[in-house]
Formats: C-alpha cells, sequence, structure tokens
C-alpha cells in the first residue's frame, strides 16, 4: 500500500512539473493537478498538504531530472575542455528538448528573481550547482594548460550563461530557428579566444 500511495505521489510530481513548466510554478493549483490526475483535490492535497509543499517537491523533482541529463553526462568527460564542451552541449540539448517548455531553471528565474522565500533559495540552489561545474570545468582548463592562464573564469562563465539563457529566449519566446548552432559557433569562439599558445 505505502509503494503504491509513494508511486501515485511520484506521478502527481512529474504531472505537476509538465503542468508548471507550461504556465509557470507560481500557477500552479490543485485543482487542473487533480483534473489532469482524474483524482479529486483532497486525493491531491492530503499528499503534501499545501501547494508550497507540492511547489518544492517539484522543483526538488526538476533536480533530479537536470542531474541525470545535464550534470552527469558533463561529469562523464574528461576533465578541462572536454568537460566544458560536454556540459555545453548537454545544457543546450536540455533547452532544445522538444518535450520539454526550456530549461524551467531559467523560466522560474522571472517568478522568483525578486520573491524572497524558500522556493527561491531551491531554485538558486540549482543554478548556482550548473554555473559551478562551468567554473570548475573552465578552472581545470586552465590548470590542465588547455586554456591561458589569464582566462577569467568568472567572465567566462557569465557569457557562457548568458549564450544558454539567450537560447531559451530565442527558441521559446522568439520562435527563432537556428538559435543552438548560433550559440555553438558563439561558445567555440569564446574558447579560441581564450585558449593557451599551442593547445
Amino acid at each position: 500500500m505505502e509503494r503504491k500511495s509513494d508511486a501515485t505521489r511520484a506521478a502527481i510530481v512529474e504531472t505537476a512539473l509538465a503542468l508548471a513548466s507550461q504556465e509557470g510554478l507560481e500557477a500552479l493549483s490543485l485543482g487542473p493537478l487533480a483534473d489532469a490526475m482524474k483524482m479529486s483535490k483532497s486525493g491531491v492535497f492530503t499528499r503534501f498538504g499545501s501547494r508550497s509543499t507540492l511547489q518544492m517537491a517539484v522543483l526538488q523533482n526538476y533536480h533530479g531530472q537536470f542531474q541525470r541529463r545535464v550534470l552527469q553526462p558533463a561529469l562523464a568527460a574528461r576533465k578541462g575542455l572536454p568537460r566544458l564542451r560536454a556540459l555545453f552541449s548537454s545544457s543546450l540539448a536540455h533547452i532544445g528538448e522538444p518535450r520539454l517548455a526550456g530549461c524551467f531553471y531559467i523560466s522560474c528565474a522571472a517568478e522568483y528573481d525578486d520573491r524572497p522565500g524558500p522556493l527561491r533559495h531551491e531554485l538558486t540552489s540549482g543554478v548556482l550547482a550548473w554555473r559551478a561545474l562551468f567554473e570548475q570545468s573552465v578552472a581545470q582548463a586552465v590548470e590542465l594548460g588547455q586554456l591561458a592562464a589569464s582566462a577569467d573564469t568568472g567572465q567566462m562563465v557569465f557569457e557562457i550563461y548568458g549564450l544558454l539563457l539567450a537560447v531559451q529566449h530565442d527558441m521559446r519566446l522568439l520562435e527563432r530557428s537556428g538559435s543552438v548552432s548560433q550559440a555553438q559557433q558563439a561558445f567555440e569562439q569564446l574558447l579560441l579566444r581564450h585558449l593557451a599558445d599551442g593547445a
């Protein structure tokens, strides 16, 4: 019985994430979610107790998905430039995944960039972990002599993250094709500017 309850809770969270990806995390409510699950509102409510608890569960679920789809594939690559390229590639693939509405972290940013509280903290922790792996990869590329010692890690990560934001903006809001290839080209040009001599 407990396993069935856990499976139902997990299914609710997955459905809630799909709804929040389209409508926004703040727009998530028990009524439409219960309809999508073919359950009563009380059936959903008893498993979470509050909308904020459900929203937190959605973010935590997305953390796990992001780890599997974006971070872990990059960590399987060799340190330095191979890992940096793999991380950028997996990030682009995630943003462009047809089944998703882009990166949920980026989508949620507009909702929580000026809204303090636990949900913002949870969202921020995921984004910071993403950027931290970019920072680590750049720093390792410098240590390995692949990037010049003069490369500014913070500045490079700022520019890389900016490319990912631009891709989501162009693909999702402006519905422009070609943004992924443009970002890949800009990323390689960024690396070229900072390659170590002879690399």
